[in-house]
């Protein structure tokens, strides 16, 4: 484990992916289309587009979730086939385990792995100190509130200290105040653990706020279509003029999109 110290890579290389959804009686809809992409070790990097451009089937492939149809994603040299603790994934529903109070839901993936459940618990704690839940870890998830619930579901897969995060929409549901507040604490626990996060939004403010580079797709099918340097220091301002400018482009380049589609 990267806590006992264990270096944290996370170099990922997307090469060359399709996936093509098949469905008896209809079409077959190309959802990705040849794409490529090579990210550095501890990058954040957002991914936003069109809905149904397959951002998170892409995410779902880097995940070992799903298999594209051709191409290859590459951690650290070697190649991905099935989920392993490597890469840690949170989605936009919480997917906590009901029954389980917040501190048993944490320690779920280290006991998995056959860690002692009173090492895993010592680690987790840990983690829970890290998203500011440390009094809520014996509640259950209904006693949660949603950005609470997902702070946990963030825990969780720090738990099992992944080279890559990645995160499906995971403030997507909460009110824009949490949803900001939420933003500025995975900054946080991005500069503390330093392993690579690829993130996907339909938020350009979001993106502009959080990434290293905006990898902005096309519509169905999902190609790329434009990576933008965010290069602007840390913490940044949403209203500065450079951030608004970021986020022109980025808008102009979704409002062609969609413009395409429609003709």
């Amino acid at each position: 484990m990267a806590g006992r110290g264990c270096k944290i890579m996370g170099k990922v290389e997307i090469k060359n992916i399709s996936r093509i959804f098949r469905k008896e009686g209809a079409p077959e809809t190309l959802a990705l289309d040849n794409i490529s992409l090579k990210i550095n070790d501890k990058e954040f990097i957002c991914f936003v587009g069109p809905s149904g451009c397959g951002k998170t089937t892409l995410l779902r492939i880097i995940a070992g979730l799903d298999t594209p149809d051709s191409g290859e994603i590459i951690l650290d040299g070697e190649k991905i086939s099935i989920p392993d603790s490597k890469r840690g994934m949170v989605f936009q529903e919480y997917s906590l385990f009901p029954w389980r109070t917040v501190i048993e839901n944490i320690i779920f993936g280290p006991e998995m792995k056959g860690i002692p459940k009173k090492e895993a618990i010592q680690e987790a704690e840990k983690y829970l100190e890290l998203v500011g839940l440390t009094q809520f870890r014996d509640s259950f998830p209904y006693e949660l509130s949603g950005g609470m619930r997902q702070r946990v579901a963030i825990a969780r897969a720090l738990a099992n200290e992944p080279e890559v995060l990645l995160m499906d929409e995971p403030f997507g549901a909460l009110d824009a105040q949490t949803r900001n507040s939420l933003q500025h604490q995975l900054l946080d626990i991005w500069n503390k653990k330093h392993i690579t996060i690829l993130f996907v939004t339909h938020s350009v403010d979001e993106a502009v706020f959080l990434a290293d580079r905006i990898v902005v797709m096309t519509a169905r099918p999902g190609k790329i279509k434009k990576i933008i340097d965010v290069d602007l220091p840390r913490p940044r301002i949403r209203t500065s003029p450079e951030a608004n400018k970021l986020r022109t482009e980025v808008l102009k380049l979704l409002s062609e999109e969609r413009k395409e589609k429609i003709d």
